[in-house]
């Protein structure tokens, strides 16, 4: 660590005349629309997957008790559905950061509905306790348990308790599985990173490609966890909620 990151000071890039930046802008958005073209071409190819089709009676538990995958569609012809990890009987400080992070930031869906799409989150753990968790971040989207062996038909042979997002296609009766991602795939419910992508330090990540000098976390450090929480819990918190997930009578 240099001298300057010592004090607080970091790299930054050389000063230039507003025509040498604009000149190097011009590069840049060159590249850009090549990215959103791809994106777009990326995007294209995926509306042309084929489809596999799921048991639309898969059981979730919801506020109303037990229901099915088709429920869960709430009439529209799509559902997205976000598949939330879950550590069962542990505190709220331990669940999920990842999960957290990403649900957090969803918030409006009267666009997504009016595309004829439902959007919902399928905890992988117990209803009440999750719910509760749910309670206290203050999140209002559709909330539903998948049992394990509904994450088995579900998830298919892959790896349970990972992030994951899903999307569904309702024709009839019948449900079939569209597209799915996970990792940095879900990235896609995201706006912080990609804002923080437009900033000149970044994300401020480790394996970033930024210049030396530049600031960043070291390997190791979670992104997304302040204080021994996931993040978005502090604001929750100061604001007076409890973040006990255990039931009243306990």
């Amino acid at each position: 660590m240099t001298s300057d990151m010592m004090n607080g000071r970091f790299g930054a890039p050389e000063i230039t005349d507003r025509e040498t930046f604009q000149a190097e802008m011009d590069a840049l958005r060159l590249r850009e629309k090549a990215h959103t073209r791809e994106g777009d071409a990326i995007a294209a190819a995926r509306r042309r997957l084929p489809m596999v089709k799921v048991d639309a009676g898969t059981p979730l538990v919801s506020e109303r008790g037990t229901v099915t995958l088709l429920d869960a569609f709430e009439g529209r012809r799509m559902l997205i559905s976000y598949y939330f990890m879950w550590h069962a009987g542990h505190a709220a400080p331990e669940q999920c950061e990842g999960c957290t992070w990403v649900t957090a930031q969803i918030r409006e869906l009267s666009y997504i509905h009016s595309r004829d799409v439902t959007y919902a989150t399928f905890c992988q753990g117990p209803y009440a306790e999750s719910a509760r968790y749910r309670d206290f971040m203050g999140w209002q989207m559709p909330w539903y348990s998948v049992p394990r062996a509904s994450l088995d038909t579900l998830l298919a042979g892959r790896r349970v308790n990972l992030m994951y997002l899903i999307c569904y296609l309702k024709q009839g009766s019948d449900v079939y599985e569209t597209y799915w991602t996970t990792r940095r795939g879900v990235e896609a419910m995201d706006n912080n990173f990609r804002l923080l992508d437009m900033t000149v330090y970044g994300r401020q990540e480790a394996w970033e490609d930024s210049p030396p000098g530049w600031p960043r976390k070291l390997e190791g450090v979670d992104r997304v966890r302040v204080g021994g929480r996931p993040t978005a819990q502090w604001s929750r918190l100061k604001a007076g909620h409890s973040d006990n997930l255990k039931s009243s009578g306990h």
